[in-house]
């Protein structure tokens, strides 16, 4: 299934900036059976873990995140950009393939020992998922692992968090 999935990625060139080969999840979206089937095989690996909340990152992780965390009956915890969140909140910084970024989550999101699976879309560089890592450590929640749909292996995102149990469906 993952070159049925590779072939619904689509590549767009010099998106959000030139340099940058964006890959776009839209069409896989739009595919109904291999959206599904995407979804419960980025979920198996997590369904018998206890994973208690899925955090999951703005904006395209949300729809990742939401439909895996429907599968392992988990609760959903939002990251968002910074005063996108209405309450109290903590915030960490962090560098991206194409500059600098931050990230906001609730400081009540969950409560200390939560066993918590992070999701996203795209794992890069690493900086996102490190950021997200530091703001679960900081909450007190038992990270389980990370899951994406995607992992470009050629940015070594995995080495910026390392020890973290990583699952990505389709490797570029």
């Amino acid at each position: 299934m993952t070159s049925e999935w590779q072939r619904l990625i689509r590549d767009v060139p010099d998106f959000p900036k030139p340099g940058i080969l964006f890959k776009d999840i839209t069409p896989l979206l739009a595919h109904p059976e291999a959206w599904k089937t995407a979804i419960a095989e980025l979920a198996e690996p997590y369904k018998k873990k206890q994973i208690q909340q899925v955090v999951c990152v703005e904006s395209r992780g949300f729809l990742v995140g939401t439909a895996v965390a429907a599968l392992l009956g988990a609760g959903l915890v939002p990251v968002r950009k910074p005063g996108k969140l209405p309450a109290a909140k903590l915030r960490a910084e962090y560098a991206l393939e194409y500059g600098t970024d931050s990230l906001e989550i609730h400081a009540d999101a969950f409560k200390p020992g939560t066993r918590v699976l992070i999701v996203d879309d795209v794992l890069a560089t690493g900086g996102t998922t490190a950021a997200v890592r530091d703001l679960v450590g900081r909450l007190g929640g038992e990270l389980v692992g990370a899951a994406f749909l995607i992992e470009l292996a050629f940015l070594k995102g995995r080495e910026k968090v390392a020890g973290l149990d990583v699952q990505a469906l389709i490797k570029y």
